[in-house]
């Protein structure tokens, strides 16, 4: 990254090395609009300098930026691995990057419609204002060392927010304070709650005129089911807000409005003559509900009230009370909530503060599995970047042992042994190369080729019996479904094998794109989680590896299941060569019952009645049960693949010498007779939906989710808009967002996320049917 040489002063030359990261308009500015005239692109250069200048003004001459070559390595206890989680444009990014600039690695604040943070570094991110992928920064702060990521709000990047919380310790749950827990809140808190991971609550935007502390507070507890412990007052309200009170120490935190936020006052309440007394009372409530809170969720904080503090509970010490919270937070029965506007550089030092006093530490972490491996390393890789000149690059979260660099390492899930290159610290795209990282630390190796998401990694010269395990792998990453799909197409033949290895680096990095190939057509079938999601990936394949290719119509992935019960036979006669194979096999297929198909999550089961299971030998049993899961791959209607469907194998007779592959094709053949006997339904997928709009264009957005097959579930008021919780089929959410934007002149906003997957009505269903087979 280039650095630019600035004059600080028009008194006397002083120089200053700014810290400059170029944004996605730069190439456009000075690469469309200006080439070819010199004088033009100095101007644009001198005000883009002046506007870094003007960012980086708090800095003294002389102050330079932190290097994450210098972050500190503590002991494990100091060491805090925690994420960014919240709904979309909740202020992520914006919170990340005060967090770097207060803790002294960046010299100037970044700013999401500017294009200049540090973690959305890509152009796509730059372009839209939104984080598309997560991204990992380490540096410290008090004598900590925190390694955070990032990640995307956006319901199509879930797998981002999946992945980074299986590796992480904490998290920070940010919150728009004038709306409280929205739609994708929802979603990344339960995959939180999966992986058992602490939080800690940031109430955002408590500048905005319709912030609210009073609806943040109970909507985390109606709608997250959590226990919300208010740890500061906010001083003012919307454009007043200047500060915040800790309820721990009693003392008022006070950012000046012009600044950069970096210095804040702190005074003790009561020492101020502007100290309203109203203020006062309020604080006194909050602390003594907040006493009243903790020792209700903490059985030893309750009994140091009872026996140390029984006269005065107001009197027990804040270090007491913040030892108390720190157990709440851990034991996950509550989670910590502080008040700020990251926008506004207030409220940012004392959630670093939080961090570093409620989250875990990796030794506080339920790594029982990690433990088995005692002081040999041992580590799980959690995403992959492919780097033009480095190549693959691997995230690895480090549970125990030492990872060095030109160290030969076991892949326990391929049984492959690789060998690291290069050992780098993560800080966003630009690296540090380090010799070695310690357990509790998250990593970036070099020169892993064939590992993938969810690997776990060990030393290649640990214990051969520890290496040979398989109980000793960790738990990998989940990846959803795909629930679009589209055609993909290179411009010539010539780019075709191009193609084939940009899609192949893709999905190494995201596992949520699936590739297949049309078996009819021969054609390259894209499956992605959303619109934003294929158009991102077509957007890399353009610009990352310079492939300018065609995407077919944009389709959804249905899913098929049966009606009723029904029974098959079938035989098979064939004779190979002087071999004659003769198998006859007789099934029944039902739906699953709705507690087994919860239970799996959806999915197909299979089982032999007690004949089968006796006759069969174990070659046979594979062949037969890999046929029935082959035949859930794709569905008698639309050729979908099949959810809900159980299948009882009640006989297999085979003739001496008949080989597994004739028997798999007979019961394969046996399915499909089977599925269409038992009567097939299209499931559609159908999202959640959010609209918040305002009262005057409440009429359209309602007819217009009518005309989409939309089920309104509820309409609240919020201060003076109406928010509809709505569940619309998923095909139907095509172009949405531009007709919104029409219906409202652009004054609604909505989110989604896929809730599940329901019946279709027969009409359409038909229509569906006809139009895929080019009836329609």
């Amino acid at each position: 990254m280039g650095r630019q040489k600035v004059a600080l002063s028009s008194g006397c030359v002083t120089w200053a090395f700014l810290k400059r990261r170029p944004c996605a308009s730069d190439a456009v500015g000075l690469g469309s609009r200006h080439q070819g005239n010199s004088f033009l692109r100095l101007r644009c250069c001198r005000w883009r300098a002046g506007r870094v200048l003007k960012r980086a003004s708090s800095f003294l001459p002389g102050e330079d930026v932190k290097s994450p070559r210098s972050v500190i390595s503590p002991d494990v206890s100091k060491i805090r691995n925690i994420g960014i989680m919240a709904h979309i444009d909740a202020g992520k990014t914006t919170t990340t990057e005060r967090m770097l600039y207060y803790s002294g690695y960046t010299r100037a604040l970044g700013d999401v419609d500017d294009g200049d943070t540090v973690t959305d570094f890509m152009a796509q991110e730059r372009e839209r204002g939104i984080t598309v992928q997560s991204a990992a920064v380490t540096f410290d702060w008090k004598g900590h060392r925190i390694n955070l990521i990032d990640t995307p709000g956006h319901v199509d990047f879930t797998l981002e927010v999946e992945r980074a919380l299986r590796v992480l310790d904490g998290a920070v749950a940010v919150f728009d304070a004038s709306a409280g827990v929205e739609a994708q809140t929802l979603t990344v808190w339960r995959q939180a709650e999966k992986h058992r991971v602490p939080c800690v609550g940031f109430l955002n935007k408590m500048d905005k005129p319709a912030a609210s502390l009073t609806l943040c507070l109970e909507s985390i507890r109606q709608k997250l089911k959590a226990n919300p412990v208010l740890l500061q007052l906010p001083v003012g309200t919307g454009r007043n807000f200047s500060g915040v009170v800790d309820l721990l120490t009693n003392q008022r935190l006070t950012w000046k409005p012009t600044d950069d936020g970096r210095v804040y006052h702190a005074a003790p309440l009561g020492e101020s003559r502007e100290e309203e007394a109203e203020l006062l009372r309020e604080v006194r409530r909050a602390r003594s509900a907040l006493i009243e809170q903790v020792a209700d969720l903490d059985d030893d904080f309750a009994e140091l009230l009872l026996t140390d503090f029984g006269h005065d509970f107001d009197a027990v010490p804040s270090v007491r009370l913040q030892e108390a919270v720190r157990r709440v937070t851990l034991t996950r029965k509550g989670v910590p909530v502080l008040c700020g506007s990251s926008l506004r550089n207030k409220g940012v030092q004392p959630l670093l503060d939080a961090v570093a006093a409620y989250l875990p530490s990796p030794d506080d972490g339920p790594h029982d599995l990690a433990r088995r491996h005692e002081d040999e390393l041992c580590a799980l890789a959690f995403k992959v970047l492919h780097d033009k000149r480095r190549g693959s690059l691997v995230f690895l979260r480090i549970y125990s042992g030492t990872l060095r660099a030109q160290a030969a390492v076991r892949n326990l899930n391929r049984n492959s042994t690789e060998r690291l290159s290069r050992l780098l610290v993560p800080f966003a795209d630009q690296h540090v190369e380090v010799s070695s990282m310690t357990a509790g630390n998250i990593a970036l190796a070099v020169g892993l080729k064939q590992t993938a998401t969810g690997d776990t990694i060990v030393s290649s010269k640990g214990s051969a019996a520890r290496r040979a395990r398989t109980d000793a792998v960790l738990s990998g990453v989940e990846v959803p479904d795909p629930v679009f799909f589209c055609t993909i197409e290179p411009p010539t033949l010539a780019k075709q094998a191009d193609l084939e290895s940009a899609l192949n680096n893709l999905q190494r990095e995201d596992p949520s794109l699936k590739v297949r190939t049309d078996p009819d057509s021969g054609q390259i079938i894209l499956c992605g989680m959303g619109e934003l999601h294929i158009e991102i990936i077509h957007d890399r394949i353009r610009r990352e590896y310079a492939i300018e290719t065609q995407l077919g119509p944009l389709q959804v992935a249905y899913r098929e299941t049966v009606l009723r019960r029904a029974s098959a036979t079938d035989t098979l006669e064939r004779t190979v060569g002087e071999k004659r194979h003769v198998v006859t096999v007789e099934l029944a297929v039902r739906p699953a019952e709705e507690r087994a198909a919860a239970a799996s999550a959806g999915s197909c089961q299979v089982a032999l009645a007690e004949e089968a299971a006796a006759t069969l030998s174990e070659e046979m049993r594979e062949a037969v049960e890999n046929a029935v899961r082959g035949s859930y791959l794709q569905g008698p209607l639309l050729g979908s693949p099949l959810q809900r469907v159980s299948t009882l194998i009640r006989c297999v007779r085979t003739e001496a010498g008949t080989s597994p592959a004739m028997v798999s094709a007979c019961v394969s053949r046996c399915m499909l007779k089977a599925l269409r006997l038992a009567g097939g339904q299209v499931l559609e997928p159908v999202v959640s939906m959010e609209v918040r709009v305002e009262e005057e264009h409440l009429g359209a957005v309602l007819g217009d989710l009518a005309q989409r097959r939309g089920t309104v579930r509820d309409i609240q008021s919020r201060h003076w808009e109406k928010v509809l919780l709505a569940s619309v089929p998923l095909a139907e959410t095509r172009g949405y967002s531009t007709a919104l934007r029409t219906l409202t002149s652009g004054k609604a906003t909505f989110s989604m996320e896929l809730d599940t997957y329901r019946a279709m009505s027969a009409q359409e269903q038909n229509a569906l049917v006809k139009r895929t087979a080019g009836l329609l």
